[in-house]
């Protein structure tokens, strides 16, 4: 029996080639969609979870609080003596390691020269993470000061190997390491990446801030391990008040949180976890879903409107003895040979989209062959949307009175009904609309954020790291730079304008309350020149000036914070500004140095020469290449021992919305294929329609019907769809995107005309997908229709 249900779908497949096209070409597009999506919230679930003790791994989290102990705010960074602390007071805590940021270092050989992302660690860091090791000693690789671990790839850009264990590197040309270790890379979904580690003697030893023991700053990260049995819960109970006791006037709480879920769920209100980046995988398992289920559904939707030209065979096989048995295995085996051809085919697409979709979200996914798991999961597909897409005509059309079960409906209200193929029609669209919707709002929001003022102009700002030379020449450097006409003004800072790397509290002035010391101020140091490098709107005052001595202890206030300290006469008046009085000799507007969608910071710019960051405006008279190509050559010329490494303000800022620029880009990239999956069934359902209607068609035409009027009447019961569909998806879309909205401080409006557009367009393309059917069925000459009556 199986073998002769075989040939009849083989058969029937080959029979009716443009239906098995839509079909398969539909499922594959679906089934490609929800893989890529699947294999990206694989890839987001995955974060932090390669290593074997990764339940165990923790990061210390802080809880700023004010007077009264509510939660201001959650940070991630803690002080350079929390672990040191917490390894004495706790015997839970295995292992723990501090570890900087990740940035940029020179290493050199005598052979090449380049920048690693490198971080200073305690040697237990790789304690805490098990690496797999190429070469080295995991228990002694960072205990010599003057040692470096490598990854395979850092190793292979210095050296062109691997095998460089005891090879010397020279570090920020400053200090020459052994590289001690070579690991293997590390996947993209890693929090703690790198591609170097350097140790925090070494960190201590080439600067002296690391060195001073303090409380009340929060600039490392602290990670640490528990032991198996503990109870994290119980353990953070224990730290309620353990900041306090070691710095009497802290007002915060340190907590541990796991690692695994820290990219996922690292968004805090009032100290407590509210998601994060898990809304977005949620919201892309949905997408991949229900993409998956709209290719279903046009098979079933294609299924039932071809069933009644197979009516003779079921009515024969019935005759002949058939049980609905066989039939539900019949119409089963054509669904999962369907499904099979799809599958098939969407591994083939896959091969090929991967490398663009990993281009176009700046990740690295991969397909393993290899890996169990993937197989799993198609098998997991194939079986379900086998079955799913199957499920309507193998035990509803397979049951006895064919045709009379055909014509049965779902009545909503007397005098109105909607067959279940209609009902279908109506889902697959209305999730159409709610994509297009959101995206049109994504879309909205960004460039509503993208549009909003930052209070400095970006066009032709650019900076660079402040690092070897530069530190000593600078004054040489900027000489160097004016009198070449690439640029026109330049400054240092102790960070970049475009990213928030600051804070400061206990500020006082005249009239404050004792709440006022928690208040948070941005805050940064630079020398002279800033506000006119930046093209900061001055509200009153002045920039610093070399002319004023006493500037070296001055302070710029922005709008904002003169708002807060409720100052009227700001110019002139004093700040104690970390223990000493500063006095304000300029107020400027406000700018935008975190998230372009929150709220802006009342913010602080103090004289002093601490720097990090080189920022400089390029000459608009001059060609940006040929500015570029002066700047590189001259701070060459500078600083040789250091790549030049120019930096776009507008590419920094453009960096803080990812997360929003991926959503938009999936949105829209799979948006459009859910349209297209959705209009193919349509096309291939006004496909059957028409042609069981041919007939009435050849009549009304000789009856003196018009072209115009036969289109109408062909296409007015799947315009009728289409108007429920958006009747019922636009409020829901409403809902949706206004909630998504609420997690913007700064949001744009849901307009109506969003809405009108999103009808008109799902109408519009909708009217043309069927339109070619229709002018093809009204087109008919009526005698070849009727030539057998």
């Amino acid at each position: 029996m199986f073998k002769l249900n075989l040939k009849i779908a083989l058969r029937n497949l080959f029979k009716n080639k443009v239906y098995a096209a839509i079909n398969i070409g539909g499922l594959a597009v679906g089934l490609t969609s929800c893989l890529l999506l699947m294999l990206y919230a694989t890839y987001e679930w995955g974060y932090d979870k390669q290593f074997k003790n990764s339940n165990h791994i923790y990061q210390a989290m802080i809880n700023l609080q004010d007077k009264n102990g509510n939660v201001i705010r959650t940070i991630e960074q803690s002080q350079n003596v929390m672990l040191d602390a917490l390894k004495q007071e706790f015997p839970d805590v295995s292992y723990g390691a501090r570890s900087t940021s990740s940035y940029k270092r020179l290493v050199a050989n005598d052979e090449q020269s380049l920048k690693l992302q490198s971080r200073y660690v305690d040697p237990d860091f790789l304690k805490v993470f098990d690496y797999e090791f190429i070469s080295g000693n995991p228990a002694k690789a960072l205990n010599d000061p003057n040692s470096i671990v490598l990854t395979a790839t850092a190793a292979k850009k210095i050296f062109g190997k691997t095998d460089v264990l005891n090879e010397k590197i020279r570090f920020e040309n400053q200090v020459d390491l052994k590289v001690t270790a070579v690991i293997k890379d590390l996947p993209s979904n890693t929090t703690f990446g790198f591609e170097s580690l350097t140790t925090w003697t070494l960190y201590e030893n080439l600067n002296e801030w690391p060195k001073q023991p303090s409380w009340g700053s929060h600039d490392y990260h602290t990670l640490v391990k528990l032991d198996e049995k503990a109870d994290v819960a119980s353990f953070n109970l224990k730290l309620k008040g353990f900041v306090r006791k070691h710095f009497a006037n802290a007002n915060e709480d340190v907590f541990l949180y796991p690692l695994t879920k820290l990219h996922l769920y690292g968004a805090f209100v009032n100290g407590q976890s509210t998601g994060g980046n898990i809304n977005q995988m949620r919201l892309f398992v949905g997408l991949a879903i229900g993409i998956l289920l709209i290719a279903c559904i046009n098979f079933m939707n294609l299924a039932t409107a071809s069933t009644q030209g197979r009516a003779k065979e079921i009515g024969v096989k019935k005759t002949m003895g058939a049980t609905r048995t066989n039939l539900v295995s019949q119409f089963m085996l054509e669904s999962f040979i369907l499904t099979l051809l799809s599958i098939l085919l969407s591994i083939i697409i896959l091969e090929f989209t991967l490398p663009l979709f990993n281009q176009l979200l700046g990740i690295e996914i991969v397909f393993d062959y290899l890996n169990p798991i993937n197989w799993t999961l198609i098998l997991v597909v194939l079986i379900l949307t086998g079955f799913v897409a199957g499920s309507y005509p193998a035990f509803y059309l397979s049951g006895f009175n064919v045709i009379q079960s055909l014509k049965k409906s779902l009545n909503f209200k007397k005098g109105y009904a909607l067959t279940f193929r209609q009902v279908l029609v109506v889902v697959q669209f209305s999730f159409s609309i709610i994509l297009i919707a959101a995206t049109i709002t994504i879309y909205k929001q960004i460039q509503f954020v993208k549009n909003t003022p930052l209070g400095y102009d970006t066009n032709g700002l650019v900076e660079i790291p402040h690092e070897g030379l530069l530190y000593s020449k600078f004054n040489v450097l900027k000489t160097k730079l004016l009198s070449s006409r690439a640029v026109i003004s330049m400054t240092q800072s102790s960070g970049s304008i475009s990213n928030k790397n600051s804070t400061i509290r206990a500020l006082g002035w005249d009239g404050m309350n004792e709440s006022d010391k928690l208040i948070d101020f941005d805050q940064i140091y630079t020398t002279y020149d800033f506000i006119k490098t930046a093209n900061i709107k001055l509200i009153a005052g002045r920039d610093f000036n070399e002319k004023f001595a006493s500037d070296s202890a001055a302070l710029l206030l922005s709008k904002k914070a003169v708002e807060v300290m409720d100052l009227k006469n700001p110019v002139g008046a004093s700040i104690l500004y970390q223990g000493a009085k500063r006095n304000i000799v300029g107020v400027f507007e406000d700018i935008v140095w975190d998230n372009p969608s929150k709220n802006t910071a009342p913010m602080v710019i103090a004289f002093a020469d601490i720097s990090d960051v080189i920022t400089m405006r390029l000459n608009p008279e001059k060609s940006l290449s040929e500015s570029v190509g002066l700047v590189t050559s001259i701070i060459k010329e500078v600083n040789p021992n250091f790549p030049v490494e120019i930096n776009f303000i507008d590419n920094l800022n453009e960096s803080k919305l990812k997360n929003e620029r991926v959503l938009g880009t999936l949105a829209n990239l799979f948006g459009c294929l859910a349209i297209f999956v959705s209009c193919l069934g349509l096309f291939g359902l006004s496909s059957f329609s028409t042609a069981q209607r041919i007939k009435e068609v050849s009549i009304r035409k000789i009856l003196g019907a018009s072209v115009g009027e036969l289109m109408t009447l062909l296409s007015a019961s799947f315009v009728k769809l289409i108007f429920i569909a958006i009747v019922i998806a636009l409020p829901i879309a409403y809902y949706v995107m206004n909630n998504w909205l609420q997690t913007f401080e700064l949001r744009t409006a849901l307009s109506w005309w969003l809405f009108v557009l999103t009808a008109l367009l799902i109408l519009v393309i909708s009217v043309i997908t069927i339109s070619w059917q229709t002018y093809r069925a009204a087109k008919t000459n009526p005698v070849d229709a009727l030539k057998y009556e």
